[in-house]
């Protein structure tokens, strides 16, 4: 079975699509579902083979509307997984970088969290866990507790100030319970 329309069909006829109306649908579809970078855009038409021109061609006009603006996606990454997710400076700019923003565009994004901001919210995680880790002898609670503030990218200095002040509000002190 041949791929396409029939030789005979009206659709047969027609001729083939623009590869710049091409691209333009892609991106258009690929946006309204969520934001993309231009790199997560570039990609997607280069899997469905769109020449490099017509991309091109479209990508820097979509940039040029504003449609396509990393540092406005950046920006909104960082403040909807910090406060969302509670993830760290380290994570953010992982996750962008991933996603093919360029390093200047990322450090500017993940620089508008400031240490107190980041520590807060480390503070708040551990306070969400702490519950149901009091069963626990101090040390399984502490490895616990870092483990999870890893994972979200907070450094491990970070981590154990903030772990040591919250098991110090529940009157136990690390130094007694570490050999």
């Amino acid at each position: 079975m041949p791929d396409g329309p029939d030789a005979e069909s009206p659709a047969a006829a027609a001729p083939a699509a623009d590869p710049e109306s091409v691209a333009r649908a892609i991106c258009l579809r690929l946006l309204t579902m969520a934001p993309k970078t231009r790199a997560q855009l570039a990609e997607a038409l280069r899997k469905r083979d769109v020449p490099d021109e017509a991309a091109e061609a479209v990508l820097g006009r979509f940039s040029e509307l504003g449609l396509i603006n990393d540092e406005a996606f950046a920006t909104a990454w960082v403040d909807s997984r910090h406060h969302g997710r509670g993830l760290a400076k380290r994570a953010l700019a992982a996750e962008l970088r991933h996603r093919g923003v360029d390093t200047e565009t990322v450090n500017e994004a993940v620089e508008r969290l400031d240490s107190d901001q980041e520590a807060e919210t480390a503070r708040r995680l551990v306070d969400r866990k702490l519950a149901s880790t009091r069963s626990l002898d101090p040390q399984t609670r502490t490895r616990r507790l870092a483990g999870m503030l890893a994972r979200k990218g907070y450094s491990s200095g970070l981590a154990f100030r903030v772990i040591r002040e919250a098991l110090e509000q529940e009157g136990i002190d690390l130094e007694e319970d570490f050999p």
